[in-house]
């Protein structure tokens, strides 16, 4: 009986390309950065697997991990969904925070996370992105930061559209002493992630095909009562108004970064002094 199975070629798993409708092999998906190798269309990827496709192996020293929302508003299902969240991502919130090197070029990071409600921004992604602004400037490193979300979370009220200014007035701190700030956007970048710090950076790459915007192109639509330009939000229409530098590929994001931190090494000085 043994010997009958070992003959039998190892189960593969096939998923279905959202965009093309073609099926691919899981584990080959995997080894193409989860990219559709027939049509380039970019799956999701949660943080800590992008942290792994970006940053040196083995240099990675993950900051605040230990931070976790809680629902001080007492809002309606709201403990329920955190905890559903943290068992499916296996994160404690929407964004891993760090220090890394790319490329070999040292730099803060930050990943946040659309298995983590969507990669919505409460307090503890405010907190920990803040504190990675704070720390780089203290260090006199650059931060790069991968954005996804839906936009603030509604269930912690205020509190969460608060974030937007907090980090803000860290990432503005950065740059005064010469700090350099680059973002990724994936999609989606929505809400008062993209009205903040996500369009923020010094310098803004972003993925092939990644929405960005503020209110969806539905919502627009319904407003307007007119129909958008085809790929309206979209990275490409982004890159031919002005508003992102480049659309980059995945398998080409590390080398363009780590180029980009090379360029600019020694720009901002530990202490915060320019």
């Amino acid at each position: 009986m043994t010997e009958s199975c070992a003959e039998f070629p190892a189960r593969h798993v096939f998923i279905k390309c959202p965009e093309c409708r073609r099926v691919i092999d899981e584990a080959r998906l995997h080894d193409n950065l989860e990219v559709c190798p027939r049509c380039g269309k970019h799956f999701r990827v949660s943080g800590r697997a992008r942290m792994r496709m970006t940053v040196d192996e083995g240099t990675f020293e993950e900051w605040d991990a230990n931070l976790a929302s809680e629902d001080f508003l007492s809002f309606p299902g709201y403990a329920d969904k955190l905890k559903g969240a943290v068992e499916r991502s296996g994160e404690r919130d929407a964004v891993v925070c760090g220090r890394g090197k790319i490329c070999g070029c040292d730099t803060a990071l930050f990943f946040m996370d659309a298995n983590f409600m969507m990669g919505s921004m409460g307090s503890v992604v405010g907190e920990k992105i803040c504190r990675t602004f704070e720390r780089a400037t203290e260090l006199g490193l650059p931060v790069v930061g991968f954005t996804v979300s839906g936009g603030a979370r509604m269930q912690e009220g205020v509190t969460s559209l608060m974030q937007m200014a907090k980090i803000s007035a860290a990432v503005r701190r950065h740059s005064e002493v010469g700090g350099l700030y680059i973002t990724v956007l994936t999609d989606p970048t929505t809400g008062g992630v993209t009205a903040s710090f996500a369009m923020e950076g010094d310098i803004i790459l972003a993925e092939p095909d990644a929405l960005t915007a503020f209110a969806g192109p539905r919502v627009i639509e319904q407003n307007m009562h007119k129909r958008l330009p085809k790929g309206f939000q979209r990275s490409e229409f982004l890159l031919e108004h002005g508003f992102c530098d480049a659309v980059v590929p995945r398998g080409e994001i590390a080398l363009t970064v780590g180029e980009l931190l090379a360029l600019h090494e020694g720009t901002c000085r530990p202490g915060g002094t320019a």
